[in-house]
């Protein structure tokens, strides 16, 4: 299963599905070009709806970061929700849920903009 990204707009925050793998070859260069281009339209409010996320490798996580410092640097805001168990559980081994604003749910997120 590759990785599949969709987004919605809900208000005005950006909501991206990320559903499939994000590993090395295989989705970690789609999700980095889709939120990219997410920035240059203007879109500075992220959520990363991680519920479809399946597995994430370390390129996976990798990217993560990156993105949280690529919108941090352009000035946006970037917000994670629905971590399934492997996925919180990854970024619980590698400390990065002190690193980024974790929800439970989409709304949740959104309402905390």
């Amino acid at each position: 299963m590759s990785l599949k990204i969709e987004t919605r707009q809900v208000n005005d925050v950006t909501v991206v599905e990320i559903k499939g793998k994000m590993t090395i070859g295989a989705g970690d260069v789609q999700f980095r070009e889709e939120v990219k281009s997410l920035l240059d339209q203007g879109q500075m409010k992220l959520v990363l709806d991680l519920q479809g996320l399946k597995y994430m490798d370390s390129s996976g996580v990798g990217e993560l970061v990156s993105t949280y410092t690529t919108v941090t640097n352009r000035e946006g805001q970037l917000r994670l929700c629905n971590l399934s168990g492997k996925i919180l559980d990854l970024l619980q081994i590698t400390q990065l849920l002190q690193v980024f604003d974790t929800y439970s749910t989409v709304d949740e997120a959104v309402q905390d903009y």
